[in-house]
């Protein structure tokens, strides 16, 4: 425990990254057994976890378990940047079975209460490795995008990959049936640096994606809509998600790129259950007082509430032809609004297909773009250049936002 303390104050103080690997256990009550001692802290003490909080607003904290993390490491394990567990090897709890047996009369393994199929769908584990070799190598790739403290800017790496590059296939990975979906991430590593695709927390909220990436060398932050998961809706747990990674880079200075495709906060029962309005809510809050430079490229849907954590103050907004934008998706929207007239129809589908093919026109993003409700819209080729040049504008202002946030990073 000191040795981790230690190591956390080394940290701060010389303003480097902290990397964790972790396997081992909490406290146990057979450690005062028979001492007549003092027992406990001191009141005036600090409390234990102050050096654990305050060096996640000041330096990266990367954690890989590598077997059973029980207790206090499980919880150094989640107050980090980034979690990376061994998927055959580790496993991380709160209490082990034994534990468990005699509070909750519940017998299970430890794969079976804290193995890699269950944190790597509720975001502790931001990541699964293979093995120890996978997990170090992810390690080095998350703070490679990073810089050493807040107090500095991660730096540009060197790139062949030129600024002008057009990808053809871009035109086409839009489908024109409005109903099919497509590959975001396909479309994302076309436009960004080659080969530079960091994703964290895939398989937790898995309507949206979250990963590092560069654009011309310098390291920025993604956002994308996973189409194929709830045709890309915000869900709870996709809000939360997004929450914590705009606070990620706003605490390390990476701008933020968005390709969005949101039709919305997820509806229905189980949407309700999940407090899905609240954390989604928190997630445009997150947005909207992000301190980075945006950029927002509209690839296909922009609809409701959640359409706003894809956009920040001052934003570079871009729109493809393909982009739909509106209160709501127009099948929706003539669902409510016309509903007594569709019912009174004599052929209620045509009198809906015409409704929605009229409303269509509406959403468009050319009548917007005349209204500069987007600064432009964009040939799907031009999306590298466009972006690499935005990168240019804003890169000699970056150093403004040197040193800590006002509100840091919270696990």
């Amino acid at each position: 425990m000191r040795k981790s303390v230690y190591a956390e104050e080394l940290a701060s103080q010389y303003r480097v990254p902290l990397v964790r690997m972790l396997e081992g256990g909490g406290g146990s009550v057979s450690k005062g057994k028979g001492g007549s001692g003092t027992v406990g802290s001191p009141v005036y003490e600090k409390p234990r976890f102050r050096s654990i909080a305050k060096i996640m607003g000041e330096v990266p904290v990367a954690s890989a378990a590598l077997g059973p993390v029980a207790g206090f490491p499980a919880a150094r394990f989640a107050a980090s940047h980034f979690s990376v567990m061994t998927r055959e090897t580790a496993q991380i709890l709160i209490a082990g079975p034994a534990l468990v047996a005699r509070a909750l009369d519940i017998h299970m393994t430890k794969e079976e209460l804290g193995g890699a199929q269950v944190h790597s769908k509720n975001a502790v584990a931001a990541n699964i490795a293979k093995d120890e070799a996978d997990a170090f190598h992810q390690i080095r790739r998350f703070l490679s995008y990073l810089p050493s403290n807040v107090w500095e800017l991660a730096a540009t790496q060197p790139t062949d990959d030129p600024t002008d590059r057009r990808d053809e296939k871009l035109l086409s990975i839009v489908p024109r049936n409005r109903r099919h979906p497509f590959d975001m991430r396909k479309l994302i590593k076309m436009i960004i640096d080659q080969e530079s695709f960091f994703e964290m927390g895939k398989a937790y909220g898995p309507s949206l994606i979250t990963a590092f990436a560069r654009m011309n060398g310098q390291s920025v932050g993604i956002i994308g809509n996973d189409c194929r998961f709830y045709a890309g809706a915000m869900g709870a747990g996709a809000a939360q998600k997004v929450r914590r990674f705009i606070e990620l880079c706003d605490t390390f200075h990476l701008p933020i790129i968005n390709f969005t495709d949101e039709p919305g906060f997820m509806i229905g029962p189980e949407s309700e259950k999940d407090g899905t309005i609240k954390y989604g809510t928190s997630a445009v809050a997150a947005a909207v007082m992000s301190v980075v430079p945006w950029a927002t490229v509209v690839i296909k849907k922009t609809f409701g509430v959640a359409a706003a954590a894809h956009f920040s103050d001052e934003g570079y907004v871009l729109a493809w032809p393909s982009a739909e934008m509106g209160a709501l998706p127009v099948e929706g929207g003539v669902a409510v609004a016309f509903r007594r007239q569709i019912e009174a129809a004599e052929d209620p589908d045509k009198l809906r297909a015409e409704l929605e093919a009229e409303l269509a026109v509406q959403q468009s993003p050319f009548p917007r773009a005349e209204s500069f409700n987007v600064h432009d819209v964009i040939d799907p080729r031009e999306t590298r250049p466009a972006l690499c040049q935005w990168i240019a504008w804003i890169s000699p202002n970056l150093g403004r936002l040197k040193g800590p946030v006002s509100f840091a990073f919270r696990p």
